[in-house]
């Protein structure tokens, strides 16, 4: 009775004699798999030993019985799993199937199901042969196979595994490209191939995560990355600047007993426009908060003149390294005297220039001189680090002067001058949103000179 249903002497499925029928039994008891079998009607003719361990129920609790429904299944799940077994008796080779059973003691168990159908002397359809086995461990292997081949194809952000040498040993797609480069282009090569700017930084967490594990959220980290240069042919690259959302996680094998660390898990995403826009709007509120404590600082001055300068002195913080005021002497041609200027090479407060000074000796298509001409702002910038003493001197500005931004003062339609913002080497050239502030000083500026000089 272990394995099978005995009427007499016959067995639906199995051999017509009595010992036929327990040979079959001790086979089915002795194979690892699960067996079970059903006959046209859907009863249980057969029931081995595994499929016992399983589920608790023994053979003579199982063989006999309609289907899985009232026992070994859920009330509400037991007709569409007969459907679906007893559909292998007109289906073509096997069936695989996923469900849950319900044991003996009311647990359920996630098995995976091989059915075939079982034909009689005549052919045709008799029953179903059915396997199965518990697959948690096996779908669970498979689930993380899954992700793991989702995160390195199809995933919207960055994934790399890096080894404890801190190289890229796998990269997916969108990592590559946010890299510069190719997926397999990228692996075994030191991080500063591939980052010129903030590589420090992310090595340094890297190493952490290595050392101590993973830290408790994502850090935010810019970098400077070479990537192709479209239109400037093959092999040119270009800076650009991003910055990416980092997680990361600790890999240890699982097979070792103490844990071994294998590298990093690092998952990042772009995030420089969101920052960007962050920035801007922080510069916006400062820079306005700026102008509003300028122009109640220079409200209490007697002199406008000195009143010009308060105006420098607010716009020059955290926007430009130095910074002058030059007045228009003539048109035409057109000739500048300097009317203050703040410290070169030091810190401090900007200072008038004695009255009756000498015109500055600006050459034809200097940027202030143009800026007069324009009745607008003019940026300008050195074209490389090796040309920018030069390029300085050139123009009369401070020594180390790389970026210059000139904005016309005008007050009542008139051209006042010109005030000049200049930044070092290490900052970052004017962009189109400095020159509107610019302007916006200017204009403060030119409302003080013009008092001045009524």
């Amino acid at each position: 009775m272990s394995a099978s249903r005995r009427e007499g002497t016959t067995d639906e499925l199995g051999p017509q004699e009595p010992d036929g029928a327990d040979l079959l039994a001790a086979l089915l008891d002795g194979m690892d798999a699960a067996l079970c079998a059903f006959d046209a009607d859907g009863v249980v003719t057969h029931w081995n030993r595994e499929a016992e361990r399983i589920l608790g129920w023994s053979a003579a609790e199982a063989v006999g019985r309609q289907g899985f429904a009232g026992w070994a299944v859920r009330a509400a799940d037991a007709e569409e799993i007969q459907e679906r077994l007893l559909a292998a008796m007109h289906g073509p080779g096997r069936q695989v199937h996923e469900f849950a059973l319900v044991t003996k003691e009311g647990g359920r168990v996630l098995v995976r199901t091989q059915s075939a159908a079982v034909r009689g002397p005549d052919g045709k359809p008799a029953g179903v042969y059915c396997a199965f086995s518990e697959v948690h461990a096996q779908i669970d292997l498979e689930r993380s196979i899954a992700l793991s081949e989702a995160l390195f194809e199809d995933a919207s952000w960055g994934v790399v595994l890096v080894d404890a040498d801190l190289r890229p040993a796998v990269v997916n797609g969108h990592a590559a490209r946010a890299l510069g480069s190719g997926r397999t282009a990228v692996l075994g090569r030191p991080l500063g191939e591939l980052i010129s700017q903030g590589v420090e930084e992310l090595e340094g967490a890297l190493a952490h995560v290595l050392s101590e594990g993973a830290p408790p959220s994502p850090m935010e980290v810019w970098v400077t990355v070479r990537v192709p240069a479209e239109g400037a042919g093959a092999g040119a690259v270009r800076q650009e600047r991003r910055c990416w959302r980092s997680g990361f996680v600790r890999l240890a094998s699982p097979l070792a007993e103490e844990p071994v660390p294998l590298g990093v898990g690092w998952l990042f995403q772009d995030v420089t426009e969101a920052k960007q826009t962050e920035q801007e709007a922080a510069q916006l509120r400062f820079r306005a908060h700026q102008l509003h404590r300028a122009a109640r600082a220079a409200a209490e001055c007697e002199d406008p003149a000195e009143a010009a300068t308060v105006h420098l002195d607010f716009a020059l913080a955290g926007f430009a390294d130095h910074a002058v005021i030059d007045l228009l002497a003539s048109e035409e041609p057109v000739r500048l005297v300097r009317a203050a200027a703040t410290p070169s090479g030091s810190p401090g407060p900007g200072l008038l220039v004695t009255r009756g000074a000498l015109p500055v000796r600006y050459a034809a298509g200097h940027p202030a001189v143009q800026c007069v001409e324009r009745a607008g702002s003019v940026r300008a910038a050195a074209a490389s680090t090796d040309d920018e003493i030069g390029w300085a001197a050139g123009r009369q500005w401070p020594e180390g002067t790389r970026h210059a931004l000139c904005a016309v003062l005008r007050s009542r339609g008139r051209t006042l001058g010109v005030v000049t913002f200049l930044r070092g080497g290490s900052r970052v050239r004017f962009e189109r949103g400095d020159a509107m502030y610019a302007e916006s000083v200017a204009g403060l500026i030119a409302a003080a000179v013009d008092l001045s000089t009524r």
